[in-house]
C-alpha cells in the first residue's frame, strides 16, 4: 500500500463512528451517506462488489496498491470488487459511497479509475442518496439508477492519478518526495545512492509508472498542490512549497493539467 501525500499520525486521525457498511446488497445499487471530518482516516479493506468514491463537497485521497488519487468534487473514484483501498481526508469532507453489484451492468470497469462527475451524474447520486435502500427496481427509483450507472464514464486522461513503482530503488525516491515534493534532485542526483544509473532508472519509471520521472514526480506535485488549496492555502505560498521558483511556472503547470487556475479549481 503507497503512502499517501499527507502522513497522518494515530494522533492527528479523527476517528468517528460511521453509518455502518452494507454487509449485503438487497439491491444492485446501495448508496451509503457519511460526512466525514477534516484529517479523517479509514484503514485499508475491500469490499465484495464495485464502489464509486465521491465527495459532494471537499478533498479525499484514496489509496491502492496501484498508487493514488486526488478526489475533489468534479471527480469520483472507481474501486472494482478486492482491491484494498484507504481514504484520508484533507478537509471537512460529504462523501457519498456507492456500492454497486458486480452483475448491475456489463459495462462496469474492471481497474481503479476516475470518473468524471458531470452536473447529471452528481444530481443522480444525490438523488439516489434519499430513495430506499429497498428500492422499487421496476419503478423510478429502479429507473433513476439504471441512468445512474448510464452515466459513469471514465474521462479520456486521467491527470489526478499517482501510479505507485513496485521497483524498491524506484519505491525510495517516490517514498522520499511524497514527504519532500519540492526536492528538485535529477535522476543523475538520485542515481549515485540508488545502486542504479540514471539511465536505468529512467528506464524503470517509463516502465513501472508510464510517464518519465519529471512528469511523475510533476503529477505528484499537483496532488500535493490540490490538498493544499482544499484547506486555502494562498497560492504564491503552495507554489513555493512545493519547490517551484516562481508562482507565474507553478500556474501554468496546474493550468495545463487541469485547464483552470489553482485559484479558481474549487469556486
Amino acid at each position: 500500500m503507497p503512502r499517501g501525500i499527507v502522513s497522518l499520525s494515530p494522533s492527528q486521525r479523527l476517528h468517528v463512528n460511521p453509518r455502518p457498511r452494507p454487509t449485503f446488497l438487497p439491491r444492485p445499487v446501495c448508496v451509503r451517506v457519511d460526512d466525514m471530518p477534516a484529517g479523517h482516516y479509514i484503514a485499508p479493506h475491500h469490499h465484495a462488489w464495485h464502489q464509486l468514491i465521491y465527495a459532494i463537497e471537499g478533498t479525499m485521497t484514496i489509496s491502492t496498491h496501484a498508487g493514488i488519487w486526488v478526489v475533489p468534487p468534479q471527480r469520483a473514484v472507481w474501486v472494482p470488487p478486492g482491491i484494498d483501498h484507504a481514504v484520508s481526508t484533507a478537509t471537512a469532507t460529504r462523501a457519498r459511497h456507492l456500492y454497486i453489484d458486480q452483475n448491475a451492468s456489463n459495462t462496469l470497469p474492471d481497474q481503479c479509475l476516475v470518473i468524471d462527475v458531470s452536473p447529471l451524474l452528481r444530481e443522480l447520486i444525490r438523488a439516489a442518496s434519499d430513495i430506499p435502500v429497498e428500492y422499487d427496481i421496476n419503478g423510478a427509483d429502479g429507473r433513476l439508477i439504471q441512468v445512474l450507472l448510464d452515466q459513469l464514464r471514465p474521462p479520456p486522461q486521467d491527470n489526478l492519478h499517482l501510479p505507485a513503482p513496485k521497483d524498491p530503488r524506484l519505491l525510495r525516491i517516490c517514498t522520499h518526495l511524497q514527504t519532500h515534493p519540492a526536492d528538485n534532485r535529477t535522476l543523475e542526483n538520485w542515481s549515485r545512492n540508488s545502486g542504479a544509473s540514471s539511465r536505468t532508472l529512467a528506464r524503470l519509471f517509463l516502465r513501472e509508472c508510464g510517464m518519465p520521472f519529471r512528469e511523475w514526480r510533476q503529477k505528484l506535485r499537483l496532488l500535493y498542490a490540490l490538498e493544499k488549496l482544499a484547506h486555502n492555502r494562498p497560492v504564491t505560498e503552495v507554489a513555493l512549497d512545493l519547490g517551484y521558483e516562481n508562482t507565474s511556472a507553478f500556474i501554468a503547470m496546474f493550468r495545463k493539467a487541469t485547464g483552470t487556475t489553482p485559484g479558481t479549481y474549487y469556486k
